[in-house]
């Protein structure tokens, strides 16, 4: 079900056959570094994945990570979209692109969209984000999209700690 469209892009809804793109997405270097290893062996792991994460979200809460294809060609870039985590307070925006797409303003589209389709569909006002604080890239798209430095959180029991970026919208 596609969710917003913008000049260059195209945001749905992932779905199950969307597993193989999801499998790719997840390892990629850049992703397991900043986001995380989810440790997937098969495609069938990344579909129960998407099945258990971004597919029930958005049959719960009416949100989720969407899938984010060009819309000239239908090419499959990458995600973005709200998420709801236990460990957050308040919605959390996330996004991340196959490493030939990055650079071309198109994560800055998706998650500017994003945070727009947050406040008119949902009437969220608050949007936080976590970030590594060595992702350089991803916390100059955050400030580039409003987004403020907060505080340093740590999400589960260990040294590592996150920052915590905020936009009231």
């Amino acid at each position: 079900m596609k969710i917003l469209e913008t000049e260059r892009l195209v945001l749905r809804t992932f779905n199950a056959d969307d597993a193989a793109f999801y499998f790719d997405l997840w390892k990629q270097a850049k992703w397991i570094q900043f986001i995380g290893d989810k440790n997937f062996q098969s495609i069938e792991d990344a579909r129960a994945s998407l099945i258990k994460g971004p597919m029930d979200m958005h049959s719960r809460l009416g949100f989720s990570l969407y899938h984010v294809s060009l819309k000239e060609n239908g090419a499959a870039i990458g995600m973005c979209g709200l998420i709801k985590r236990y460990t957050l307070d308040d919605v959390d925006i996330g996004y991340g692109l196959l490493p030939e797409f990055e650079g071309k303003g198109y994560a800055h589209e998706a998650a500017a969209a994003t945070l727009a389709y947050a406040k008119n569909h949902f009437g969220i006002s608050r949007v936080v984000a976590i970030v590594s604080p060595d992702n350089v890239a991803s916390i100059k798209l955050l400030e580039k999209i409003g987004l403020r430095f907060e505080k340093m959180i740590a999400l589960t029991e260990g040294p590592e700690e996150l920052k915590l970026y905020a936009v009231n919208i």
